[in-house]
């Protein structure tokens, strides 16, 4: 599998045990691992290689993963998840305004840090693309400008980032687990089950000649959506 498959990612933890664990747990033909200690080495191995995603740890001997995050959030583009064992709000509030993209908290399975991974590695993939148009539509999501045959659509933000992965992958069935994970990255596990449906309802309505009879977002009983792309 060649680098392009294969996403690297880096440790940034102090607690060798902890972060060797991770790592040869979750190593493999779609992941892997570049283990630092401290933010000096972090630094140092940044300027050298590219990354899918960083994980960094908040006390580490030589400083803070905070200021580290705050550094490097105008350098690079991936996503960043800062990793501690301290879970209060105020914390995380900080770990957000310093440019982190999730917080995870220790202790943790490694079944939650993997889907955790895999939800930001498909939202830095599928925010590679800004802008879908067609013979109908003109949608560009970094200016939030949505327009249907020339006119202009409101969207909520929600339905901006339902719409944003249906269109970023076209012709293909998106579970509802996925497009859950991907809308409410934060939570997932408390949104309502009805509220993706309602979300759906409300594009189709927006976007849809017959909302009725849907021909571009389309139920795949049993599956979940896709994007027609005609």
């Amino acid at each position: 599998m060649n680098r392009k498959e294969q996403k690297l990612i880096m440790i940034l933890e102090d607690d060798e045990d902890l972060a060797e664990g991770i790592a040869l747990s979750l190593q493999g033909e779609e992941l892997n691992f570049e283990i630092c200690r401290t933010i000096s080495e972090a630094r140092d191995v940044l300027k050298k290689k590219e990354f899918d995603l960083l994980i960094f740890d908040i006390n580490l001997p030589d400083g803070s993963g905070l200021e580290l995050c705050r550094e490097v959030r105008h350098m690079v583009k991936v996503p960043i998840a800062l990793l501690t064992a301290k879970d209060m709000e105020l914390d995380i509030v900080k770990g957000l305004e310093s440019g982190a993209d999730d917080y995870i908290t220790k202790p943790f399975s490694l079944m939650v840090l993997r889907a955790r991974i895999r939800a930001l590695l498909r939202r830095n993939t599928a925010e590679s693309e800004k802008e879908y148009r067609d013979s109908r539509f003109l949608f560009r999501f970094d200016t939030m400008e949505f327009q249907k045959r020339g006119k202009p659509v409101e969207l909520s933000k929600t339905e901006q980032k339902i719409l944003y992965l249906l269109v970023s992958n076209p012709n293909k069935i998106l579970t509802r687990e996925r497009l859950l994970d991907w809308v409410w990255s934060d939570g997932a596990e408390y949104v309502e089950d009805n509220a993706l449906s309602v979300g759906i309802r409300r594009l189709r309505d927006k976007l849809e000649d017959d909302p009725s009879n849907p021909a571009l977002i389309k139920t795949v009983y049993g599956k979940g959506y896709l994007w027609e792309s005609l």
